[in-house]
């Protein structure tokens, strides 16, 4: 029988607390020598992190989160060009990997290498890896089709890490009316998507939740300028109001098909359209977010190893309730297009979705002690699915250099074929502190 008593738990090696203490001194030291020397000025942090499951996961360690992370990130302001590079080096505890810059594996991940200039007047120019971020949902994705990575948000890394960088041209022109921004990825940029390494997940194929029994090893777009990716944004605003129109082409971000031949998971090709509004309503902001999510590869929804299209909905409204708290509620769904041809050609042993996936979410932040504490409870709950996800975070800073954090990841669900309810067994609780230089 497969248990956990059979996976590498290290993180009670007293190796790996002296390992973390004696990073953060060489960082530490490098900072200063660094400033001394007057060689390199860069700016950065070190985070170290640990975390542990508070359910029985028979295919996961119990920890899920154990690590050390130091930031180098230094930057060049000329008179035509600016350059950024930030650099993570990572300790991992819980995951081995080899060196992997696009999926974050292994000791090093550069989060941004670039550079901006300008060729004319009416246009800016990015060339490089970068965070790219549209769309007006809070941590709810319509058009914003830019790599997520879910194992560091559902593992308890800081919410930042969420966005994983592209390797991409971004050009922006400024027309009279408001901005143009098109994005060119010469090689697919997939998410950082749950393996089973790190988090279980439900493996349609075994019919059941699975981890590291059932690492998935996908057939990933990967020919440079043939496999490629484009996405466009128009926006403007009207008095107060905020708009923007969307584009891309290119794939499903995440494994979302099948190859009937080898069963191992796809990335389907994938063509979006869509528009965001945003404007101030009473005391607070509303927003609107639409999108049609085109499946390339099975049109009239009769594939049942490959997505169907989808219409997406999302509105939003936040505001403060009273000073340093705030309230944000969303309401979000996904309606599936051609519903009865799935149906119709779904195997009897494969789970069915439901036409409309709705989800509701809640955020609440609450700042006191003169904002060096920050409370933040952010709930998703799918009353179609049955199931949600509770991420409540608090940060205390001790000081301009020092942050205190915890947080857990909360996760039920009435059926483990539901999106949140496969996840309960990786619901976690963790802690960690930063040093910022």
């Amino acid at each position: 029988m497969f248990t956990t008593k059979n996976l590498p738990v290290r993180l009670r090696k007293p190796s790996f607390l002296r390992q973390m203490a004696g990073l953060m001194l060489a960082a530490y030291s490098l900072q200063l020598a660094a400033y001394s020397d007057g060689l390199l000025k860069p700016n950065g942090f070190v985070d170290v992190r640990a975390g542990t499951r508070i359910e029985d996961d028979p295919y996961e360690p119990d920890q899920s989160l154990a690590e050390l992370r130091l930031q180098l990130e230094w930057s060049h302001l000329g008179d035509k060009v600016e350059i950024m590079l930030a650099l993570d080096g990572v300790y991992d505890d819980v995951v081995d990997g080899d060196l992997d810059l696009e999926s974050g594996k292994g000791w090093l991940d550069p989060r941004t290498a670039w550079m901006l200039f300008s060729p004319a007047d009416f246009m800016d120019v990015k060339l490089g890896r970068q965070i790219l971020t549209w769309g007006t949902g809070d941590l709810l994705f319509i058009n914003d089709l830019f790599p997520k990575d879910w194992r560091s948000f559902f593992a308890g890394r800081d919410v930042t890490y969420l966005k994983a960088p592209s390797d991409a041209m971004l050009a922006s022109f400024f027309p009279q009316f408001g901005s143009v921004d098109v994005v060119y990825v010469p090689r697919f940029d997939a998410d950082r998507y749950l393996t089973g390494e790190r988090i279980s997940y439900y493996n349609p194929l075994l019919g059941r939740v699975a981890g590291r029994d059932a690492v998935q090893d996908p057939i990933k777009p990967d020919d440079w300028f043939s496999d490629h990716e484009l996405a466009l944004r128009v926006a403007g605003s009207r008095g107060a109001m905020e708009w923007a129109f969307y584009g891309y082409d290119g794939f499903f971000k995440s494994p979302a098909g099948f190859d009937e031949n080898t069963g191992r998971a796809t990335f389907p090709e994938l063509r979006t359209f869509g528009f965001s509004l945003r404007s101030p309503l009473g005391k607070g902001l509303i927003n609107l977010e639409a999108g049609f999510y085109d499946s390339r590869q099975d049109r009239d929804g009769d594939n049942p190893l490959i997505p169907n299209d989808e219409r997406r909905l999302l509105v939003g409204y936040e505001r403060e309730l009273k000073r340093n708290l705030s309230l944000g509620l969303q309401y979000y769904v996904e309606q599936m297009v051609d519903y009865q041809a799935y149906r119709s050609t779904l195997p009897e042993e494969m789970p069915i979705r439901d036409e409309n996936r709705h989800v509701l979410t809640m955020r609440l932040r609450l700042q006191a002690k003169s904002q060096k504490l920050t409370c933040s409870l952010f709930t998703f709950h799918s009353p179609s699915d049955k199931d949600g996800y509770v991420r409540p975070v608090v940060d205390y800073k001790l000081s301009d250099d020092w942050l205190l954090t915890g947080g857990a990841n909360l996760f039920w669900g009435e059926r483990e074929t539901s999106f949140f309810g496969q996840f309960e067994n990786n619901s976690n609780i963790y802690a960690g502190t930063r040093f910022t230089f």
